[in-house]
């Protein structure tokens, strides 16, 4: 076993996410990080004082470099029709690019454990949320912004979450996962909805 140093916790991070990606929070030990990552558990202990203190390390990880690039998009100040296009295909790339994350919160949400659910909300997701939420008060400032922010944000997620079981539904078509084809749907479809209303 090699001795960690303090530039290794992110090696640690990006060992873990897939672990708790694939067996949850509660089908992972300390003991099977430290063998994953080659290190004895005291090894791990000294970077991260629990299991959960190093899970909600991994979810922030798992998350960061996301929300910094859909944040940039919530603020570069062009239009809101066209920032929701943008947004929406950023985050379509993302879930497409990285299952790891969106089972994460997939499982957390299953999992309804209240501290790190707060955790994420207020800890992971606030800055970004509340960028979803000024754009759809730009978009539609008649609906209720939380509703609709939580609307864009599943639609679009769910488009990912089913993607194994949308081969074999009726109708389905080879591209129908595909996030620019995703993206482009799921824009239309929230911007002749904002229309209607």
């Amino acid at each position: 076993m090699r001795p960690l140093n303090p530039k290794n916790k992110e090696e640690i991070l990006a060992i873990v996410i897939p672990l708790f990606a694939g067996a949850g929070y509660s089908g992972v030990s300390m003991r099977t990080v430290a063998e994953k990552v080659g290190v004895t558990p005291a090894a791990i202990y000294h970077h991260f004082s629990d299991k959960q203190t190093l899970y909600l390390a991994a979810m922030a990880q798992a998350f960061v470099d996301k929300a910094d690039s859909l944040e940039k998009i919530l603020s570069n100040g062009a239009a809101p029709e066209k920032r929701l296009a943008q947004f929406v295909a950023r985050f379509c790339e993302l879930l497409y690019n990285d299952n790891d994350f969106s089972t994460l919160i997939q499982r957390e949400i299953m999992d309804g454990d209240k501290s790190r659910l707060q955790f994420l909300a207020t800890e992971v997701f606030d800055n970004l949320f509340q960028g979803v939420i000024k754009l759809c008060q730009e978009l539609d400032p008649q609906d209720d912004p939380y509703l609709l922010a939580i609307s864009l944000i599943g639609i679009v997620m769910y488009h990912f979450q089913i993607a194994v079981l949308k081969p074999y539904l009726p109708y389905s078509k080879g591209d129908h996962s595909d996030p620019q084809v995703v993206a482009q749907h799921v824009t239309r479809f929230m911007l002749q909805g904002l229309k209607t209303c």
